[in-house]
């Protein structure tokens, strides 16, 4: 990897972090595992981060086909995405919970975790592992923000969607330390610490979709490079 390669990876893993929030997906995830044991809060962490990833992958590789049946220009899909993105970071300056964000189980998990699977139906443990595929897994770490961001990323160039996939794999990683360690983690930096990363996300967020969309207006129209 030449410097460019390098300096393009830091964007991307830039973007990703962002727009996945892995610090303040934490208490989610905690929520979500309440009353789980240890073995089993860490499968249901390693699987939701295998999901994600073969969710981003499979839409990183496929991008182009998907553009190319119905007729979508990468010009045209960088202008959406950089608004959808530009959105999303806005929506968490503000303090707000993007719906690409959350599904109304989520913000439930997220508020009161009184209400659990594996207390009100006595499920076993391959059911309580479901919760890995949905909410977690999708829409969660790989919700429509985190698959425009990869697309919008990889689009054009077979190198940049290996570079993408690199970092959200790197992301992937950090993510599952953050669910394994995560009750100890919201213990020491505590509620109000992972307000302000929320919102340091958000303006990155808002930067990364304002850049994408420039990059798109130039592609649609070359009169403005």
């Amino acid at each position: 990897m030449n410097s460019a390669d390098w300096s393009l990876l830091g964007t991307m893993l830039a973007g990703f972090f962002a727009i996945m929030n892995p610090i303040a997906n934490i208490p989610i995830f905690l929520g979500l595992t309440d009353g789980y044991g240890v073995e089993a809060r860490r499968r249901v962490a390693l699987r939701s981060i295998l999901i994600a990833f073969v969710t981003v992958a499979v839409f990183t590789v496929l991008g182009q086909l998907i553009f190319s049946m119905f007729g979508i220009t990468i010009a045209a899909f960088r202008i959406a995405g950089g608004v959808i993105i530009f959105l999303i970071g806005y929506q968490m300056l503000q303090g707000e919970v993007s719906s690409a964000h959350r599904t109304s189980r989520i913000r439930d998990a997220g508020g009161e975790t009184n209400v659990h699977p594996s207390r009100s139906s006595g499920i076993d443990e391959e059911g309580m592992l479901s919760v890995a595929i949905s909410p977690l897994g999708v829409p969660l770490l790989a919700g429509p923000g985190t698959i425009v961001t990869a697309i919008g990323f990889s689009a054009g160039h077979w190198r940049h969607a290996v570079i993408s996939l690199v970092a959200f794999a790197l992301l992937c990683a950090i993510t599952w330390s953050g669910f394994v360690t995560g009750e100890r983690l919201v213990r020491y930096l505590g509620s109000s610490f992972l307000t302000v990363i929320t919102r340091l996300m958000g303006l990155i967020l808002a930067v990364v979709g304002a850049e994408m969309l420039v990059h798109g207006l130039r592609d649609a129209f070359p009169v403005l490079r």
